[in-house]
């Protein structure tokens, strides 16, 4: 296989050639990194025929981090269906308490989650809500000081434990990050540990492939060895192009020849899904305009499958930011795709 076909299967299995719903975009791509919300929308919107985010949540799953994805994968992601009294066994509160750090008791830590869990089944959702209401029934200003810790605290340990995820709604006609609130969770049964595994392997090689052992292990933190494991138990082809090996579940062949632009979201699973040194989408020379320093994943232009720049949109205005000298025939392709998806009052190439 020729790395061309490479590019082209990736781009076919994540759903950027031929839309698919709102939900199996979703699910197929292990959902969406969402700690900014607007990425994630963006992302299910490139890949989806109609923008639906029903069925929907945000919570932590893979590699620690906040993702859009479906409620139905609650037993997929999370190894136990808890309550408000379990939030002691959290890894967080685990801890900080093994440390010495805790300035919750075990009894106030649990008194503190039934009340916020009572307070969002009541429609108090918000985290400025709950800080008021905790206030009130006596949470002393070192118990706020862990119970609302930045780095982890009551909601995560509520999220954690799969008491409660984040919900995902409109405002003002947009979908926005200022619209965090929570949500409880219905209940589940947490799939085995194994079962799960298998199942994010089967998804990461029918959806991510063709890829190599090194880009499974990145995407799922896994070791290389753990990801060996599960592939023995799938149906994987094994494919060889420029010297790598890489293992893909058929999937179909794709349906169309190279999209000429496409404006990635930031955090897009086409920069995530593979360990980004080896990923052919991205040049090397333009791996830290896309990868900062500081952890973010900025929005990418791919031009015929190529990174060659990125892009930032807000309140219509839409800047351009090229990695190398483009072509007036491409620039206006990709001033095509952005008055496409935007409503554009200001467009400028920086």
């Amino acid at each position: 296989m020729e790395l061309h076909d490479i590019l082209l299967c990736r781009l076919h299995a994540q759903h950027l050639l031929a839309p698919v719903n709102s939900l199996t975009a979703a699910r197929d791509l292990c959902g969406f990194q969402a700690q900014f919300l607007r990425n994630a929308v963006h992302a299910l919107r490139l890949r989806t025929d109609e923008l639906n985010t029903d069925g929907l949540i945000k919570s932590w799953t893979l590699r620690g981090t906040v993702h859009l994805f479906p409620r139905s994968d609650l037993p997929l992601y999370f190894r136990r269906c808890g309550t408000a009294d379990d939030v002691c066994e959290s890894g967080w509160y685990q801890w900080v308490s093994g440390r010495g750090h805790a300035t919750s008791t075990p009894e106030r830590e649990r008194y503190f989650a039934n009340l916020a869990v009572e307070a969002i089944a009541q429609g108090n959702d918000t985290r400025e809500g709950l800080r008021a209401l905790l206030r009130d029934k006596g949470m002393t200003e070192g118990e706020e000081s862990h119970v609302f810790n930045g780095w982890g605290g009551l909601i995560s340990e509520l999220a954690g434990m799969g008491v409660i995820g984040f919900r995902v709604e409109m405002k003002d006609g947009v979908y926005a990050d200022e619209t965090k609130r929570y949500c409880l969770l219905p209940k589940f049964e947490p799939m085995a540990e194994e079962a799960a595994r298998l199942e994010l392997a089967r998804r990461y090689f029918t959806h991510f492939g063709p890829a190599t052992l090194r880009d499974a292990a990145y995407f799922l933190h896994w070791t290389q060895k753990e990801v060996r494991e599960q592939l023995a138990k799938l149906p994987v082809q094994t494919i060889f192009c420029d010297g790598c090996t890489y293992y893909a579940i058929e999937n179909g062949e794709p349906v169309r020849d190279m999209p000429p632009v496409i404006l990635l979201a930031g955090f897009d699973q086409l920069m995530l899904g593979y360990r980004k040194e080896d990923n052919p989408f991205l040049p090397t020379e333009h791996l830290r305009g896309i990868f900062n320093l500081a952890g973010i994943v900025h929005p990418a232009i791919l031009l015929y499958g190529r990174g060659v720049g990125r892009w930032k949109e807000k309140d219509g205005k839409v800047e351009l930011t090229a990695f190398e000298t483009i072509k007036v025939k491409d620039k206006k392709l990709i001033e095509r795709e952005v008055k496409r998806l935007f409503t554009v009052k200001k467009l400028i190439w920086v």
